[in-house]
């Protein structure tokens, strides 16, 4: 999603209106998101209102955040391709994040199977020969 807002953002940045960027987007991107934005690019120059055209991204992951973008510049007159592009920002963080904490979570879940495997070698192999020699010098 962060792409096809960064597309989508392009195409405006470029001078298309928001029906025509939504539709080349869509036709670039292909995948679940592509038809989606097609969809709603011909929902739009049909004259459904674009509240309810752009709540077709809605099921799509990140899609509802990109239509909250779309709608909400449409109705304050702000700039979408900025909006889009602060979206995209956001969305990547939001993966990075993600990402470090799965990488974090590995780091610790390791730990166990490293423990079960080391620990038991460690006792027979440092502490047992310590105790049988420390037994055997008492017990002469």
């Amino acid at each position: 999603m962060p792409l096809v807002a960064d597309l989508f953002a392009a195409a405006l940045r470029a001078g298309e209106p928001v029906e025509s960027a939504a539709r080349t987007t869509g036709a670039a991107c292909g995948g679940s998101v592509g038809p989606d934005l097609v969809r709603v690019a011909d929902a739009l120059r049909l004259g459904l209102d674009p509240c309810a055209a752009w709540r077709m991204l809605d099921a799509a992951p990140g899609g509802a955040r990109l239509a909250d973008a779309v709608v909400r510049s449409a109705d304050s007159g702000a700039a979408v391709a900025r909006a889009l592009e602060r979206l995209a920002d956001d969305m990547r963080s939001a993966r990075a994040s993600r990402v470090d904490t799965c990488a974090q979570r590995v780091g610790v879940l390791i730990v166990l199977p490293l423990g079960l495997c080391f620990l038991p070698a460690f006792v027979l192999a440092g502490i047992v020969p310590v105790i049988v020699a420390v037994l055997g010098g008492v017990l002469r």
